[in-house]
């Protein structure tokens, strides 16, 4: 039996694999079914990371995190993990997707979230080169500059007024005139005098060149209209992969918020005792490597702690 499964190998997963093994934990292995890294391992600019003073891509951020992970002991298995059940005796078993089984005392779930795709002809051709999905990522980089924000939610509203402090100019376009976003922070995004709102429209095409993006093609009352930007910003919604969650019946192992999300403690405790989610699976994520980090540390102190006792 093990001591922790930790499922999923990004940033969140790496460090409680860290702390957990160093913190005492002998029989610790991490599920990945991909190469260790996570999400970040696709961003081309990271400059926000505590001590990397030089801008890093995110696999060259990530690069040394699995060897440093190992050397207590951690071992990272390549393997797919279907569910996690919880057993009568307290402990939990691990389902894999090629039927294999096995014990642990405690499991740290760490798979994250994806950003949902606007379906927009070019988003996949200019990611990361003018189409991002993370405002306090990738919003220095237009300081001074135009961008769009698509999207009608309180996450894009909210991170069109972040980006507002910092380029010269906000477009939100939406297709519709009315917003799933809470009327106080459209009321403030109405307010700052260099956002305008682009609505009951349909963005039609993401266009650019070899360095990177250069506009959007939208259409709006029947006429196409080009937003020259260099930088596109899409919030349209994430997705929750909390699959291995799922239980035989349709439910789902600890409880979740409405959106799919783990809902824990500032201990990473879910609704079940030895059942800890860290990164952007849980509630509130900030969706940031430093705090995703931060969730796996203390979700790997809380495993030792409950070990201990």
């Amino acid at each position: 039996m093990l001591d922790l499964a930790i499922i999923g190998g990004g940033p969140a997963g790496l460090t409680a694999g860290l702390y957990s093994t160093r913190g005492g934990l002998k029989n610790v292995t991490l599920y990945e079914k991909g190469f260790p890294g996570g999400q970040i391992t696709s961003s081309s600019e990271v400059e926000n990371y505590p001590g990397i003073t030089k801008v890093v891509t995110g696999m060259e951020l990530m690069q040394d995190w699995p060897e440093q992970s190992t050397r207590f002991g951690l071992k990272i298995e390549m393997k797919d993990v279907k569910q996690v059940k919880l057993n009568s005796d307290k402990n939990f078993t691990v389902i894999f997707s090629n039927g294999e089984t096995i014990d642990t005392k405690s499991v740290i779930v760490c798979t994250g979230s994806v950003p949902k795709k606007a379906g927009i002809k070019g988003e996949d051709e200019f990611f990361g080169r003018g189409v991002s999905t993370c405002a306090t990522c990738d919003g220095f980089f237009y300081k001074n500059k135009e961008v769009v924000v698509l999207g009608g939610g309180d996450t894009a509203i909210e991170e069109a007024i972040y980006l507002s402090e910092i380029c010269k100019k906000v477009y939100i376009v939406h297709r519709r005139d009315t917003f799933r976003a809470s009327p106080v922070t459209v009321e403030r995004a109405k307010h700052r005098e260099n956002i305008e709102f682009v609505l009951n429209a349909t963005s039609k095409e993401i266009y650019g060149d070899g360095s990177g993006v250069l506009g959007l093609l939208v259409e709006q009352n029947g006429e196409v209209r080009d937003i020259k930007v260099p930088g596109i910003f899409t919030f349209v919604g994430r997705d929750i992969l909390n699959d291995v969650l799922k239980q035989d019946d349709g439910s789902f192992l600890c409880e979740l918020s409405e959106s799919g999300e783990v809902i824990v403690d500032l201990n990473m405790k879910t609704s079940i005792e030895g059942l800890y989610a860290a990164g952007d699976i849980r509630i509130q994520a900030p969706k940031q490597v430093v705090c995703a980090s931060s969730d796996g540390a203390i979700a790997a102190l809380q495993a030792i702690s409950r070990a201990l006792h």
